[in-house]
């Protein structure tokens, strides 16, 4: 991949500071800097407290969408997920509702601070508002240990899940738990030891997980988790990682591209802002988000627009992270 000289970058670049509706991932607003390239808007937002060399992938994935064409779309419309916080179980009917018509919910578990009790009673409300027919995965985020994440399996058993998420930290770990789980028919899928390793299919090769959740952001962009999907040669869910409405689209134009796509994806997370970027939202209609770029409202970068500290914190990031990515550029 070419790098575009940095100047061209920050030109058209802006910080928003976006508020969420609900408390999630441990964070009630999320920062992300939105770039413009030929090829339309794109999205750098890895995470604050993401050092350099992690997020210097998500540049090359703003880049790669926002300078290069992305591979031919096998659809036009993505099936997505309801992604559920760890709320007590009280509030669980009123988040869902936003969602009408998806059949599929992601429940966040393992909260810090929690109890598995808390992750049962959340589980259990999600499945009466879906109903038997509705499909319910939970994600951990490694939360646990091995034998944590079997007792969670146990208590959780009575709600015919579809899979267990992340459920512990390490590849071994993971492993470990997909051999005691084997007669249960409950798959193991695999996120942070996807997008968070330095060998994203090491995985995959440990026979530690029966699917795989991509990111568009984490991994370097589209054409770069393509190859890793290809190599794996396992199942894969396409998420997003808290993004606007911009970085959806990357990841429903990398979920478009994959030939074989059998889980509902991640990539309905738009609907946890107050507000987002895009004049055209990318929310779920029917269960599912169109594959299309988005224009952003000049009105919502002026009035969420990150105060001058964090927009200059966000440009000296971007220039760490172009200086990495330059490293492993040749000719740039």
């Amino acid at each position: 991949m070419e790098l575009p000289e940095i100047d061209e970058l920050l030109a058209g670049a802006h910080v928003v500071t976006l508020p969420l509706i609900t408390r999630f991932r441990g964070i009630e607003v999320r920062e992300a800097m939105l770039l413009r390239g030929p090829e339309g808007w794109t999205e750098f937002s890895p995470f604050t407290e993401y050092a350099d060399p992690e997020a210097a992938n998500w540049l090359g994935a703003a880049i790669d969408f926002g300078w290069s064409a992305p591979p031919p779309a096998l659809r036009e419309r993505i099936p997505v997920n309801a992604t559920l916080p760890a709320v007590p179980a009280a509030e669980v009917d009123g988040i869902l509702a936003r969602y009408a018509g998806t059949r599929t919910v992601k429940v966040k578990v393992a909260e810090p601070g929690q109890v598995i009790a808390d992750d049962v009673a959340r589980v259990k409300a999600t499945r009466a508002f879906l109903g038997p027919e509705g499909r319910i995965r939970v994600d951990a985020n490694g939360g646990w240990n091995v034998d944590e994440a079997e007792h969670a399996a146990h208590a959780l058993a009575g709600f015919d899940l579809e899979y267990l998420e992340q459920p512990c930290a390490t590849v071994a770990e993971l492993a470990e738990l997909r051999e005691r789980l084997h007669d249960w028919q409950l798959p193991i899928a695999a996120d942070e030891s996807v997008r968070k390793a330095e060998d994203p299919l090491a995985v995959a090769r440990a026979g530690a997980a029966d699917l795989l959740v991509i990111k568009a952001q984490p991994l370097g962009g589209i054409h770069r988790a393509l190859q890793i999907v290809a190599e794996a040669g396992l199942p894969v869910v396409v998420s997003s990682a808290l993004d606007t409405s911009v970085g959806i689209s990357m990841g429903a134009a990398l979920a478009a591209a994959i030939p074989e796509l059998n889980y509902d994806c991640g990539l309905a997370t738009v609907g946890l802002f107050e507000t987002d970027v895009a004049i055209d939202p990318l929310v779920a209609v029917n269960g599912a988000i169109p594959v299309r770029r988005v224009e952003v409202d000049e009105r919502v970068l002026a009035d969420f627009a990150a105060s001058n500290d964090r927009r200059h914190w966000w440009t000296a990031r971007l220039e760490r992270c172009y200086r990495l990515l330059s490293e492993l550029t040749p000719g740039s």
